[in-house]
């Protein structure tokens, strides 16, 4: 399972550290799970797969996609939680009120821009 808490923080872009503060551990701590020197616990499963919306099956056994899709209100809701533990000035708060501010002009513009980046990929 080491090997999968390592690729898992990896495809997130965390470092030790902060994958450890999301789960409530310290960096040694994840350095020692991801090397197999200790063993994940259930506890630290359930909180693994909770806070990065992983997959059990996968954690555990390789099986399956490494995460859950979530629907669209779930996803919303999980940003919304997200947005109120970050710090005020944040940039992702900072992003949001910019957002709430938007006229419906704006908004407009803003969705051809993105429509724009879909399509170079």
């Amino acid at each position: 399972m080491g090997e999968r808490v390592r690729e898992l923080r990896k495809a997130l872009g965390l470092t030790l550290e902060a994958f450890g503060e999301k789960v409530g551990v310290g960096k040694s701590a994840v350095s020692r799970l991801e090397k197999g020197t200790n063993n994940l616990t259930e506890q630290m499963i359930l909180a693994i797969c909770r806070e990065f919306n992983v997959n059990e099956e996968w954690l555990r056994t390789g099986n399956g996609e490494m995460f859950i899709k979530l629907d669209r209100e779930t996803e919303i809701a999980r940003l919304t939680r997200d947005l109120l533990l970050e710090e005020e000035d944040s940039f992702k708060n900072r992003v949001i009120a910019v957002l709430a501010k938007l006229t419906p002009e704006q908004w407009e513009v803003l969705s051809e821009i993105a429509e724009g980046l879909k399509k170079k990929d």
